[in-house]
């Protein structure tokens, strides 16, 4: 015999609470970032430090295992002493507006170089249009003027003298210039000059004439000297200008002398800021007035540089997550405004993306989301081959062919990219996309469980520490803390690992927070946090109430006293949203003279997913292996979870399916006091299952219900011993012998538990004991093989 009767001590793990006070009182357990997950912390860590192209990081485990925080704590601790990245920022191109310029800076540098710009442009509106109401250039500006005015003079004078002689008048009104003929001595009107002869006339008119064409001769040279007027003027201005810049621009040069991109770019900027000066903030009268908030626009528009990535000296590597990898999320975005009915942009509408913020440190990623965006992967791999970030925004142009586009210089890019995903599109990238094992060799892989070790606790601890920190508790108690260690071993369900989903340790933490915080506690007891177990329970628990009521009130058939041939119970798990219940389920089965085989109805009616069709196909198997050696195995049966009416999957029923089987083969009862659970392979062996614990207290409530009458209990595989940490209700019952727990290793063992008689060993001479139930089970298979082919009894 090879079953046990479980005592109470082997049902909830041995927690080392020695471990667990040390951690409440040592500080250092505060500074924890990762619970266990040794394979995960060195991986990160060689993926961190390697300086070398393609070293990205993939990072592989399920959410909610605290994956994203450990991976951004741990990243942020590492990069405090690294270097600050350098800053960058796009100035004007003042040769092709629509190719601006990328400046490099060291850090901190760019907001500086924003401001000292800024400063400049505050000293251009101080100095301008104030320079040119100077003296001197007044009297330069005046001196133009009368060069002009001389000229023309001149020129006027001539055909004045020449009218005069003739007996012709000049006049001069606004630029007009008309003549008027002198009779006695006094120039005459139109209706005068009808008075004279004809002939009066026409000399006048002849004379006239030659006057006209006089001036248009003196005059012809009037255009030439009014271009150099203005160009003079323009060279004064310009002079006056330059002198006024030079000063504000060598301050410039001389604190940016190392600098050699700022140095170029300021002596660029000389001939440009002349002719801004020139044109904006010389007073004309002529020209539109622009008051002071509107020139003060247009220098910024056009000289100030638009400040992409800046860092503080002291700041270390940036650390991005970008929890929505849009392309103009990671690549940056160029904004448009509406200009004259037309879309118009330049370059200080360039706005960063993740990836110019992360230049020179770390980029997060969720792939799964990355990979749901358009072009985004391919441009993305693109950056980080060859090292440059460049903004082609290919989808947001769509719809806007009219519109003025830019296209900024590219950005030397060093950032290391880590992504996070599950373990199914990690293997998927390797499988379909040639490149990813080149850009992302380190794979970062997250434990489901954690070794419940003395360091581990320590850090488990410590974690919750934090947490109860930054509820802006007091602390917890040491019961309350034994409880969250239970609590967690129980999500791994095992009784030596901590479930790695520690976020489900922060939710109930926050839910107990709620109860201590309506009881005016300032620290977290065990009382709160069963009072939020239970809670959580009775919100999530319709489903699993409604079964066992119906269990209860007799619509779903369990049996849990008596004996019934081929009827056993079998237990039970069952998944809803993040809630997982177990509830008994009767399995049966008829045997008859045939040849169809163990007939699995649950896969006949495709409610048997493959798992579970294939534990029942392992029935035949074990069957023709333990009883058909001598004879061909020739039966009909029929195996069937009664009052199941969804999908069925896994193979946790077919020990409870073979007991049934079996019991319906060689006409013995099974008990209806004990459910059972258990996978089995061809040899008979009993093969640990999921849910064991959930499984466990399914059966339970159904008993306790009844009234618990020391008979009731449950059987397990004994590979799963190590997987019980079960409710305290449960352990107090079976403390009490209220209540049973069986591990078994083989059929044999479930056998004799549930038929109440002895299994038999086969002998030497290949025989069972008589009346055991092998040897009963060898007799009836070869009776009805017999009866099926005709053969002797």
């Amino acid at each position: 015999m090879t079953w046990e009767r479980l005592p109470a001590t082997q049902l909830t793990p041995n927690i080392n609470r020695r471990a667990i006070n040390q951690a409440l009182k040592d500080d250092a357990a505060l500074n924890s970032t990762f619970i266990g997950q040794e394979r995960a912390r060195e991986a990160l860590t060689f993926g961190l430090n390697i300086d070398s192209t393609g070293y990205n990081l993939y990072v592989m485990g399920e959410h909610a295992t605290g994956r994203f925080t450990l991976v951004k704590e741990y990243i942020e601790r590492h990069v405090s002493k690294l270097a600050t990245p350098d800053d960058w920022c796009f100035i004007n191109n003042f040769e092709e507006e629509r190719e601006p310029l990328v400046l490099r800076m060291h850090p901190g540098g760019a907001r500086e170089f924003a401001k000292d710009m800024a400063n400049l442009v505050d000293e251009l509106l101080d100095t301008f249009p104030a320079a040119f109401d100077n003296p001197g250039y007044q009297r330069k500006k005046a001196a133009i003027a009368r060069h002009f005015e001389q000229k023309y003079d001149e020129a006027i004078n001539s055909v004045e003298r020449f009218a005069q002689a003739n007996s012709v008048a000049m006049h001069e009104e606004q630029g007009t210039v008309s003549f008027a003929p002198i009779v006695n001595n006094k120039p005459i009107d139109d209706s005068d000059f009808a008075l004279l002869s004809e002939q009066q006339r026409e000399g006048f008119y002849k004379l006239i004439v030659e006057l006209e064409n006089r001036l248009s001769e003196s005059l012809l040279s009037l255009p030439v000297w009014k271009r150099e007027n203005s160009e003079q003027l323009r060279k004064l201005n310009s002079d006056t200008a330059e002198h006024g810049i030079r000063p504000l621009l060598k301050e410039l040069e001389h604190k940016y002398a190392g600098d050699l991109g700022v140095l170029k770019h300021l002596r660029q900027l000389k001939s440009h800021l002349i002719e801004a000066v020139v044109a904006f903030l010389v007073e004309d009268p002529k020209a539109e007035k622009l008051d002071e908030r509107d020139r003060r626009e247009i220098l910024e528009e056009h000289f100030l540089p638009n400040v992409i990535c800046a860092h503080s000296l002291d700041g270390g590597a940036p650390v991005v997550y970008e929890p929505n990898p849009t392309y103009q999320n990671l690549f940056g975005l160029i904004e448009y405004t509406h200009l004259g009915g037309a879309m118009y942009t330049n370059y200080k509408m360039i706005r960063p993306g993740a990836l110019h913020k992360a230049n020179g440190g770390y980029l997060l990623l969720d792939a799964d989301q990355l990979l749901h965006q358009p072009y985004v992967w391919e441009a993305l791999k693109l950056a980080v081959k060859f090292g440059k970030l460049k903004m082609d925004l290919p989808q947001q142009d769509v719809g806007m062919a009219s519109a003025m586009t830019l296209m900024p210089q590219a950005i030397d890019l060093k950032v290391k990219v880590i992504l996070m995903g599950s373990r199914d599109l990690y293997y998927t990238l390797q499988d379909y996309d040639s490149e990813f094992n080149e850009l992302f060799r380190v794979l970062v892989d997250f434990d489901h469980e954690i070794s419940a070790t003395r360091q581990n606790l320590f850090d488990f601890v410590g974690r919750v520490r934090k947490k109860i920190s930054q509820l802006g508790l007091t602390g917890i108690t040491q019961p309350a803390m034994y409880r969250l260690v239970e609590y967690s071993l129980r999500m791994a369900e095992h009784q030596e690992k901590l479930s790695a989903h520690f976020a489900d340790v922060i939710e109930l933490l926050n839910e107990a927070h709620y109860f201590c915080a309506k009881v005016g506690d300032t620290q977290i007891d065990l009382s709160h946090l069963n009072s939020a177990l239970m809670a959580k329970k009775r919100r999530t628990g319709r489903v699993s109430t409604s079964l066992l009521n119906d269990i209860k009130e007799g619509q779903v058939l369990i049996a849990t006293h008596g004996k019934a041939i081929g009827k056993v119970n079998g237990l039970t798990v069952m998944d809803i949203g993040d809630t997982a219940f177990g509830t008994p389920a009767r399995i049966t089965a008829t045997v008859y003279a045939g040849a169809n085989g163990v007939v699995d109805i649950e896969r006949e009616v495709e409610l048997g997913q493959p798992i579970h069709s294939k534990g029942v196909m392992l029935l035949t198997g074990y069957l023709g292996n333990k009883y058909a050696q001598s004879f061909p195995l020739t039966v009909s049966a029929n195996i069937a979870l009664e009052q199941s009416y969804g999908h069925i999957d896994g193979d946790s029923a077919s020990l409870g399916e073979l007991v049934a089987l079996i019991s319906a083969i060689i006409d013995i009862p099974a008990r209806q006091s004990l459910a059972i659970t258990g996978s089995i392979n061809q040899y008979g062996e009993v093969q640990a299952v999921g849910g064991v614990n959930e499984k466990i207290e399914g059966f339970f409530d159904v008993c306790q219900h009844r009234g618990l009458n020391g008979e009731q209990g449950v059987i397990i595989p004994k590979s799963n011993v190590r997987h019980l940490v079960l409710d305290k209700a449960v352990v107090d019952a079976v403390k009490k012998g209220q209540f049973a727990i069986y591990s078994v290793e083989t059929v044999d063992d479930a056998l004799e538990l549930l038929m109440e008689k002895e299994a038999g060993a086969l002998s030497s001479r290949g025989r069972y004991p008589k009346n055991t139930i092998n040897d009963l089970a060898v007799k009836r298979l070869y009776q009805i093989a017999c009866t099926v082919n005709g053969g002797e009894e």
